[in-house]
């Protein structure tokens, strides 16, 4: 399929670091899907919004303003994969286009190194692209689908920076949101409901650098959760969820004696099972817990 949609495709520092398959299968499954990600030359960290922003806001607001230029000087919107790339490149660009002392600001120090934040594009979650009917839409990603994953049931994690501030985000409910449960159910397999489904996964606002016992806490609970309502796997849209829910297991046996073996996906990973990418081009001996029994029941 020809893509019909381009996007300036920034990566952040985890999913290429830790899980390139999340990488890898969000390039080739949007292709497929008509969405043409071309790699943002250039780019830094986001910066992170727990280590950054609550630290010194300036800085937060320059470094995220000059991913959002180089994209700009492309003339395309950005796209990416992760939450909290996506809180700070989507809240700085929302911020700066109607914030005109904070803008005039920003670019004084953009000013030295030859850049000038102008607010000429907007950023997206690729999660909300492909739920999009005007871009994508669940209909044609059913139809991309080559091997069904039938005989499963996923337990959806959204994270908290998705659809939070709801008046800063594109997409619906934060209370109980369904929309990335539609996305999996279009590729055959079946979602379940659990407790605190909204809660944190643990490791955001800088809560797993700081104190990793409180931060597995809450992983523990949520996996708990998960386990209970008869999930086989978890399924995110954020590499850093996926970090803390897919190592997380391994240091929450090292800390508590509890073992889930719960294989973690980011969806790209999933869709790109589905519509026929196999485990080694998804990079998934990567991942922490082992996602061989999980594979054996779909492939």
């Amino acid at each position: 399929m020809t893509a019909e949609h381009k996007y300036a495709f920034y990566l952040g520092c985890i999913a290429p670091n830790r899980y390139p398959g999340s990488e890898a299968a969000s390039i080739r499954t949007s292709k497929k899907l008509g969405i043409d990600l071309v790699p943002l030359e250039g780019a830094s960290c986001c910066p992170a919004p727990g280590a950054f922003g609550s630290i010194d806001l300036n800085v937060w607001y320059a470094m995220a303003a000059r991913n959002i230029v180089l994209a700009e000087q492309k003339g395309l919107d950005i796209a990416l994969i992760c939450n909290g790339c996506y809180k700070s490149i989507y809240e700085v660009n929302h911020k700066l286009k109607h914030n005109k002392e904070l803008r005039e600001g920003v670019n004084e120090v953009l000013k030295e190194i030859d850049m000038e934040f102008k607010g000429t594009i907007d950023v997206w979650h690729l999660g909300e692209l492909l739920y999009d009917p005007e871009i994508v839409g669940v209909e044609k990603i059913r139809e991309s689908i080559k091997v069904p994953l039938k005989g499963v049931k996923i337990a959806v994690h959204y994270g908290c920076h998705l659809l939070k501030p709801k008046k800063e985000r594109h997409l619906g409910s934060t209370e109980n949101p369904m929309w990335v449960e539609e996305l999996v159910e279009a590729l055959g397999a079946e979602t379940v409901q659990y407790r605190n489904k909204m809660q944190c996964c643990g490791a955001g606002g800088g809560v797993r650098g700081y104190d990793l016992t409180h931060a597995l806490d809450i992983t523990n609970e949520k996996l708990t959760n998960m386990v209970e309502a008869g999930a086989d796997a978890v399924v995110d849209l954020c590499p850093f969820c996926q970090l803390q829910f897919d190592r997380g297991q391994i240091e929450i046996e090292e800390k508590f004696g509890i073992k889930y073996d719960m294989p973690v996906f980011h969806y790209a990973e999933l869709l790109g099972l589905a519509q026929g990418m196999n485990p080694s081009e998804l990079a998934l001996d990567l991942h922490a817990i082992n996602t061989e029994p999980f594979l054996k029941k779909v492939l």
